[in-house]
Parts: structure tokens; C-alpha cells; sequence
């Protein structure tokens, strides 16, 4: 039951987070690992840079593993405490503001990763990029 209400909340959590459909200006500019490694060869992608990108996503998963543990103690207190009556309400906000800390974490490793990769790319990489990106749309 805490699951279903786990992920029922992050889940409005993260809906109210993303822009309208079409409009998230970061994915127009950023690449998320999947697509780079996807198209790696069509790219161009030198020995050097699939070494370095490999090298970040694997600091990027053991980051979003510890903080997705981390997110789910957080949401699993903030349940407890809204189970409450009455509700401690200072103590709710206080829980909350972990919960937020943790998702900023989330998000800010996301994009750290994603910049990482995007500067290791050439411009001709990145223009190649954006065309298959918007080929597969």
C-alpha cells in the first residue's frame, strides 16, 4: 500500500515538473545517454568518447541509485506523518523539503550528465544528433 501511494505521489510529482508536451527546451538542446549510444556509429563516436560517456553514466546510475533510496525513505516518513491526526504540519514541511532535495539532486545529476556528454561531442556530432533525433519524431 505505501508503494501505491509512493508512486502515485512522485509520479504527480513529476508530471507537475515537466512543461507542456513539445515545448521542454532542454530536451531540443541536451542528449540523453540513450540516444547518443543509439546512434554511436552513425555519429561517429571515437574509442575516447565512448570510454568517457560509458565512465559518466556509470557515476550517474550509482548517484540516482543512492538518491532514489534516498527519495523513497523521504516519501515513505512524509506518508507516516500525513497518516497522523492531527498532522504535525511543521514537521510535514520539514519532511517535504527532503523530498524536494532529493528530486533537485535527481534532476541536477540528469542534467550534469547530459552537459557532460553534449560537451564531449563535436558540433558535426551534435548537428547529426539533432537531425536523427527529429527523423525519429
Amino acid at each position: 500500500m505505501l508503494n501505491k501511494w509512493f508512486a502515485l505521489i512522485l509520479f504527480a510529482a513529476v508530471l507537475s515538473a515537466q512543461p507542456p508536451a513539445g515545448s521542454d527546451p532542454l530536451a531540443e538542446i541536451l542528449f540523453p545517454p540513450e540516444l547518443v549510444m543509439s546512434h554511436q556509429t552513425a555519429i561517429g563516436l571515437d574509442e575516447a568518447q565512448k570510454t568517457y560517456i560509458r565512465a559518466e553514466l556509470l557515476k550517474a546510475q550509482t548517484r540516482f541509485t543512492e538518491l532514489q533510496w534516498q527519495l523513497q525513505d523521504s516519501m515513505e516518513a512524509l506518508v507516516s506523518l500525513l497518516k497522523q491526526t492531527p498532522i504535525d504540519e511543521s514537521r510535514v514541511m520539514s519532511q517535504l523539503d527532503k523530498v524536494l532535495t532529493s528530486e533537485r539532486e535527481i534532476k541536477r545529476t540528469q542534467i550534469t550528465l547530459m552537459v557532460r556528454i553534449k560537451n564531449k561531442l563535436t558540433p558535426d556530432q551534435q548537428a547529426r544528433l539533432q537531425k536523427l533525433r527529429a527523423e525519429s519524431k
